[in-house]
């Protein structure tokens, strides 16, 4: 702090207020302080930084987007948890993480981090070690921080054994695309579940059936395209979430293909939509998520009983609704 004081030309006391995030500092100097940390490659000791200061009060909640069902689901389930310990949420809408996680250990303006169903880069997760306080993550795994999730592999298992069950023998998988520069399990680990499935019942996996896209709300729909494109199209679709498969449902529609009698469909969340759809889906708890997330990140701050797991699955069941069947004969 020293260092970075005398490059500034500045106390130690105003470096002080620029880290914990305090007013009293202009703009400029507020500027040319963060950079110099960023230079310095400067972190606050978080044992120094305790004693020195009281707690932030704060824990940020860190996500993609907060538009779609699930992350408004999870984040649902997290305030709550925070307003009644009294403590509140800052929540960051981050769409390329690169920038804000690079400025991330020199805000240290919270005392704990949620990190919601995003696919975090090494950099990122270096980023992340270097503020000194608990990081939980809700929908997904990192390393080995604490997590709740559900078994992508068994709710994928669950969906395409039910179709399966249906008769169905050609069954396609419309997939999430990842990429290596940003890891994400859930596709990953639904597109091993549908395969676990198909061998287990003796079926070959055809990886014509398998269609992969970046993710869009209307990636769900240009994969049915694909596959309707196929010389033996599927009799049975398994879509990554409840949103892709409905719109798997509208190209099923607009081709004029009987919903289940020609091709049965099936999702995962159970999502708002897939209700008014009569949509088959295998429900995920979403809201459940964001809850158990919150309460561990407390318990890891001293706010409750230490975690007895700090690892949670909570647990997927299907939900049989009319868009799954037997093919007519």
């Amino acid at each position: 702090m020293a260092d970075v004081a005398a490059l500034a030309g500045v106390s130690k006391a105003t470096v002080s207020r620029v880290l914990s995030g305090a007013p009293g500092v202009s703009d400029e100097t507020r500027t040319r302080i963060k950079a110099l940390v960023k230079e310095l490659s400067y972190v606050v000791s978080p044992d120094a930084s305790r004693l020195s200061r009281r707690a932030n009060g704060r824990i940020a909640v860190v996500m993609p987007h907060t538009t779609s069902w699930f992350f408004g689901a999870v984040l649902a389930g997290i305030l709550p948890v925070l307003r009644d310990a009294g403590l509140d949420a800052l929540v960051y809408q981050v769409a390329d993480g690169r920038e804000f996680f690079a400025d991330l250990p020199a805000q240290r303006q919270v005392d704990a981090v949620i990190v919601v169903a995003f696919p975090v880069t090494g950099f990122e997760r270096r980023q992340l070690d270097l503020l000194g306080v608990p990081v939980v993550v809700a929908g997904g795994a990192l390393l080995d921080h604490p997590n709740v999730r559900i078994d992508d592999v068994a709710a994928a298992r669950q969906a395409v054994t039910h179709l399966i069950r249906s008769g169905h023998d050609r069954i396609a998988m419309i997939n999430a695309a990842v990429t290596p520069e940003r890891p994400y399990s859930p596709p990953t680990d639904r597109l091993q579940g549908y395969r676990t499935a198909l061998a287990g019942a003796g079926l070959p996996a055809d990886p014509d059936l398998v269609v992969e896209l970046p993710w869009s709300g209307t990636m769900g729909a240009h994969a049915m395209d694909r596959l309707l494109s196929l010389e033996r199209p599927p009799t049975a679709v398994f879509g990554f979430s409840d949103e892709v498969a409905v719109g798997a449902l509208r190209s099923l529609r607009r081709a004029g293909i009987p919903v289940p009698r020609a091709v049965s469909v099936v999702g995962i969340d159970d999502h708002p939509i897939a209700e008014l759809c009569d949509l088959t889906t295998v429900r995920q708890p979403a809201e459940e998520q964001g809850t158990e997330a919150a309460r561990l990140a407390l318990s890891l701050l001293g706010g409750g009983d230490p975690p007895q797991n700090p690892h949670v699955t909570l647990p997927t069941h299907l939900v049989i609704r009319a868009t799954t069947g037997p093919l007519d004969p």
